[in-house]
């Protein structure tokens, strides 16, 4: 594929480094010549000083026969007035904005409820807001007990766990094949992480305290495998929400008035029936005022968290949950950290990027969502293919996993998994067939046939071999 991309911060050079290792063809737009210099020193693709919503640039780009643009500047206007330029020329262009602003992602994508096209509204095909995609992975963590960092496959009753193998656990010291010998469920180890390196395990590979662990699982058996590591889910009766700007009220909004399939259902894993009590803690007059009429059935403080006489005044010390949600990302890293060394016992904490991870686990936070990570993978998940439904990131550098569905010439038609494994490359997690749209872990002798759709991780250095042997149409 040939994709533009319009801005060369953080989230466009990533996006610009995981296409350029798929082989894709990448231009990268930046009307700042010092960090275009920087950058054209450090990726394999064009770089052009220049302004992005102009035409002539996008022309001299070769916009003429790009496949995809993405705009992912500072600016929300810059970035839809980008798409909208594109869309207007050339309508057969993939157009995907990151927008900030709430009310253009609303207006795009809602109206009463229901879906809107917002390529009608402003040319532009999909909008991924960084806000709503931290918020949906924040809540989806406490609703994993805040011990696990998540992967959930739409349809499925099945979700991927990434659970950390305590001292003393069932676990510590015994090889992967081993596990089967504790536990009378179904389920398939897809990776595990040492020291911040994730990989493909195989039998043999041996576990150790402080490793991470993914189990892929049905979301019933989840508390048995976090035992298993040494662990347990919580329920979480006292929660504080440090930030009271849009990521800390959107998470309160959903936990405090969930839908159907929100925290109260995912967590009845335990099936008890919880009694919350929520807090909501922010130094900013405005938006505490604002949280307050918003939510009368929280209790919201102005304030800093680090005040000691707020912590003892409110007994946060004594919380189940503290939720870091600031757009101060190594603020809520410290918060978190002073927070679980008084007594806190779980911490959910918002960080710029997955490179930040593994300090967050060394300081005792329990799970660590990577902002601009999540909105990589949203923008990819749009990129990669007609038949790709989704990308999940499991490691920086490392790891992913990829929803593809067989097209109907692939050139696996009436194979088994067998006889097209490929140990340390790839592993499919998942099948679902055509007829029947349930997911089911598949064995070795499972054949595929076109229209099945899959769940497979796979190292992202291997992404263009994994893309063109599963059929990924562009």
């Amino acid at each position: 594929m040939k994709i533009i991309i319009v801005g060369a911060g953080f989230t466009g050079i990533q996006l610009a480094k995981r296409l350029i290792a798929e082989r894709n063809d990448v231009v990268l737009i930046d009307k700042d010549s010092d960090t275009v210099a920087q950058v054209a020193n450090r990726l394999d693709c064009m770089v052009l000083p220049a302004n992005g919503n102009s035409i002539k640039t996008l022309e001299q780009a070769g916009i003429a026969h790009a496949d995809a643009l993405v705009a992912v500047t500072s600016s929300d206007e810059l970035n839809m007035i980008t798409c909208s330029l594109v869309e207007s020329m050339y309508p057969d262009v993939i157009t995907i904005a990151r927008v900030r602003n709430y009310d253009y992602y609303i207006d795009a994508n809602e109206s009463d409820g229901e879906p809107r096209d917002s390529r009608h509204l402003y040319g532009i095909n999909f909008m991924v807001h960084p806000d709503v995609e931290a918020i949906e992975a924040i809540v989806n963590a406490v609703e994993h007990g805040a011990v696990t960092e998540a992967v959930d496959f739409e349809g499925s009753k099945f979700e991927l766990a990434n659970i950390t193998i305590e001292k003393n656990s069932t676990l510590d010291g015994l090889t992967v094949q081993e596990i089967r010998k504790h536990t009378d469920k179904s389920f398939v180890v897809a990776f595990v992480e040492k020291e911040g390196v994730a990989m493909l395990p195989s039998g043999p590979t041996l576990l150790h305290a402080g490793d991470r662990i993914g189990f892929l699982a049905d979301r019933d058996d989840l508390q048995s495998f976090v035992e298993l590591c040494g662990s347990e889910l919580r329920v979480f009766h006292k929660i504080a929400i440090l930030g009271a700007g849009r990521i800390g009220t959107g998470v309160a909004e959903k936990l405090i008035k969930p839908a159907k399939k929100g925290i109260l259902s995912r967590i009845s894993t335990l099936k008890k029936k919880i009694n919350q009590q929520i807090v909501i803690i922010d130094p900013d007059d405005k938006l505490t005022q604002a949280a307050a009429a918003r939510f009368p059935e929280a209790h919201v403080y102005r304030g800093e968290i680090t005040d000691d006489s707020l912590i003892e005044d409110e007994g946060i010390a004594a919380f189940d949950l503290v939720i870091a949600a600031t757009h101060n990302h190594e603020k809520n890293m410290i918060a978190s950290a002073y927070l679980e060394s008084i007594g806190v016992k779980s911490t959910v904490c918002l960080i710029t990027n997955s490179s930040y991870s593994a300090i967050a686990r060394n300081i005792g936070i329990d799970v660590s969502i990577p902002l601009r990570d999540t909105v990589v993978d949203s923008i990819l998940s749009h990129l990669r293919g007609r038949n790709v439904s989704g990308i999940h990131t499991i490691s920086e550098d490392g790891l992913e996993i990829i929803e593809v569905t067989l097209p109907e010439d692939t050139k696996l038609e009436g194979k088994a998994l067998k006889d097209i494994a490929e140990a340390g490359v790839f592993l499919v997690l998942l099948i679902s067939r055509n007829e029947d749209e349930s997911y089911v872990i598949p064995g070795g002798n499972t054949v595929l046939h076109a229209g099945d759709k899959l769940a497979v991780i796979h190292d992202t250095k291997d992404t263009q071999h994994i893309t063109e042997k599963f059929g990924v149409q562009n």
